[in-house]
């Protein structure tokens, strides 16, 4: 007997399909969060150790913060996003931020000079809670210069919760910053600090000459900043999957619930090209849990120009196939000189060894003859001189008697 069949997301019963089954992701939310929450129980259940130090009500927001685990909204396209990498991420707000705790710290990255923007965060009408949690404000000059090695970058990266970057240096960070900023959650977030300039105000531009750049007012900063916390970040890459932080195991489904909603309509209305035509799937998971669905599109395409007919479809795989038989041709028509030349240089090769053969038989030889030689020679020395009989003395011939006798 075949297993019943379960339906894994359901559709709204009025308007346009296009759309999230609220209830589907009430219903998911509370379920992964439940999942979490037994999976985290059962492995400090499972560990030896455990915390000596009692949790006050001031540190709850800390303690969350660090033992929380994210959760995360996907989101995948039929066609790619973007057609190439952006540094730059986009900014969705969230109804419920991200960084809610009043003791998290924040590294501002600005622009040359810095002591503009420090003058700025300091002024009486920046907030004063605001201001104590923005712990760190430096330039993109000593960025450079002060932390050069990897030991430095990471020590900077664990003593900040966020990092925000002044927009106009945002592209520049990578090389400053590394991987190790940017292969975790902890990317600089672009914030707008220039002033506000009216369209055609050429009164208010400065020169490049100057070496001076405008900063915006207090409270402009200010409205950036707290709008840059309380947004999810939108990391693009040319590809059909997105990832979306929306929040942590210490939300309620209710939290996830309405992030996940202003996440999925800020991505259909601005990054996603053609909006929910375009979208395949969307699911909410943990960061080791399965992904629960969310919504799944009831059609594979985006247009309907992309499906082929019976006929379409079979001449789009002949002519594939004829395409992988000419380049299959063509890698033949080139391995074929290849292994004609590999035979060439074989023979060459053979050749060579047969004459080295030769020349090194011939030059034994030589050797050989030439040491005969030397031992003919050593013998004849050995042998006894012949004595003039007259005056008893070895007998030596001048060049005159080598001459006569020749002579004769």
């Amino acid at each position: 007997m075949a297993p019943e069949s379960t339906t894994l997301t359901t559709r709204v019963e009025s308007g346009s399909p296009y759309q999230l089954e609220k209830s589907q992701v009430l219903k998911a939310s509370a379920a992964l969060l439940q999942h979490i929450k037994s999976e985290s129980k059962r492995k400090a259940l499972e560990s030896n150790t455990r915390s000596l130090l009692p949790a006050s009500d001031e540190s709850t927001d800390e303690i969350d913060a660090v033992e929380s685990e994210p959760v995360w909204l996907v989101l995948t396209t039929k066609k790619h996003v973007v057609d190439k990498k952006r540094l730059k991420p986009g900014k969705i707000p969230l109804p419920h931020s991200l960084h809610k705790s009043t003791s998290s710290t924040i590294c501002l990255i600005t622009a040359d000079p810095q002591r503009a923007f420090k003058d700025t965060i300091a002024h009486p009408s920046f907030p004063v809670t605001l201001a104590s949690q923005i712990t760190r404000v430096i330039g993109l000059e000593k960025l450079g210069k002060r932390y050069k090695s990897f030991e430095s970058r990471r020590q900077l990266l664990s003593e900040h919760d966020v990092f925000l970057a002044d927009d106009r240096i945002i592209t520049r960070l990578p090389k400053l910053l590394g991987k190790i900023f940017y292969g975790g959650s902890k990317r600089p977030v672009p914030v707008n600090l220039q002033p506000y300039k009216p369209k055609g105000d050429v009164a208010s531009t400065i020169p490049k000459d100057s070496g001076k750049k405008l900063v915006a007012s207090p409270i402009l900063v200010t409205k950036e900043v707290e709008t840059a916390i309380s947004c999810a970040q939108i990391h693009l890459t040319p590809s059909t999957t997105t990832s979306v932080r929306v929040g942590f195991s210490t939300f309620t489904a209710q939290q996830i619930t309405e992030n996940v909603d202003a996440v999925v309509e800020g991505m259909v209305k601005k990054f996603v090209s053609k909006g929910w035509r375009n979208i395949r799937s969307i699911h909410i998971k943990g960061p080791n849990t399965m992904a629960l669905p969310l919504w799944l599109a009831s059609e594979l395409w985006q247009e309907e120009d992309d499906v082929l007919e019976d006929e379409e479809a079979k001449a789009a795989l002949e002519l594939a196939s004829q395409q992988g038989r000419k380049r299959k041709g063509q890698a033949e028509e080139v391995e074929a000189p290849q292994k004609k030349a590999k035979q060439t240089k074989r023979v060459e090769d053979l050749d060579l060894s047969a004459e080295m053969a030769e020349r090194r038989a011939k030059l034994r030889q030589q050797k050989k003859e030439a040491k005969a030689e030397v031992d003919g020679d050593v013998e004849r020395k050995k042998q006894p001189k012949k004595l003039d009989p007259d005056t008893g003395k070895v007998r030596v011939k001048t060049k005159k008697v080598k001459a006569i006798l020749a002579s004769a």
